[in-house]
């Protein structure tokens, strides 16, 4: 019999910063079946227990080599058919960007893109990054798996998934090169689910804290559900959560019917 499924994806800023801000009672409430998390800023060993063994959890982690940079974390009531870390490339994988958890009806990438901000070797980096991730993606999808790619993008697609794009047009995050990629990977069959159920403006998961951007809703939507399109039946909503702080980003959301 179909089940409904619920997974829920948020760049939280440093796993040990927003335990001590409620995330674990809003976990709790909320109880996604799988919660996936970007910018952990962590390595297991420096985590207590308590994070590391919450509630029915199972929990997955991948850290960067460099303390306090980059991670990515995987929280899930059901124990996946295999679990994965990283991409097989040194390069990337130091970083501690990608988990790859397959389920029975579909494999789910939980990742935390990197940030273009630093100059052109960065960005070139994180376009090469794209490319070795949907290069996976497209391996498995032709073994006829599904693909629930999901996490921090860094990058805003169209002008209305950000509150300034003009002023943005070479910042990275929103520059022509970077937008392409996000045309590739729908021009490859894969879904922006989100945009799917909700067309509207001002939907932003990301806003910058020095500024104070989010008390006047100046932001980025550059958090992600990306699907393979032959799923599509399977999906019931896409969501995000913008009243949930915590983070200089938001929560977002993607209901399964499994």
């Amino acid at each position: 019999m179909a089940k409904k499924l619920r997974i829920m994806c948020w760049n939280i800023n440093g796993i040990r910063a927003i335990w001590k801000k409620g995330f674990p009672e809003w976990l709790a409430k909320n109880a996604p079946d799988i919660m996936c998390l970007q910018e952990t800023k962590a390595q297991q060993a420096q985590l207590a227990e308590e994070v590391i063994r919450f509630g029915k959890y199972r929990s997955y982690f991948f850290s960067a080599e460099k303390k306090g940079y980059s991670g990515v974390a995987v929280y899930s009531m059901q124990k996946p058919v295999r679990a994965k870390a990283g991409l097989g490339k040194p390069e990337f994988d130091s970083e501690g960007r990608l988990i790859e958890l397959e389920f029975e009806k579909f494999v789910l990438f939980n990742i935390y893109f990197p940030n273009g901000g630093r100059g052109p070797e960065r960005v070139k980096y994180k376009l090469d990054f794209y490319g070795e991730v949907f290069k996976r993606a497209e391996k498995l999808r032709k073994e006829g798996k599904h693909l629930v790619i999901c996490g921090d993008y860094n990058t805003a697609h169209k002008e209305i998934d950000l509150a300034r794009p003009r002023e943005n047009k070479r910042t990275s995050g929103f520059m022509p090169e970077e937008r392409a990629w996000i045309d590739k990977i729908i021009d490859m069959g894969y879904i922006d689910i989100f945009r799917e159920f909700n067309q509207a403006p001002e939907q932003y998961t990301y806003w910058d804290q020095i500024t104070r951007a989010r008390e006047r809703n100046v932001g980025w939507r550059i958090d992600y559900f990306f699907i393979n399109k032959e799923m599509r039946k399977m999906v019931k909503n896409a969501t995000i959560h913008a009243d949930v702080t915590g983070s200089d980003h938001c929560p977002i959301g993607l209901e399964l019917i499994v």
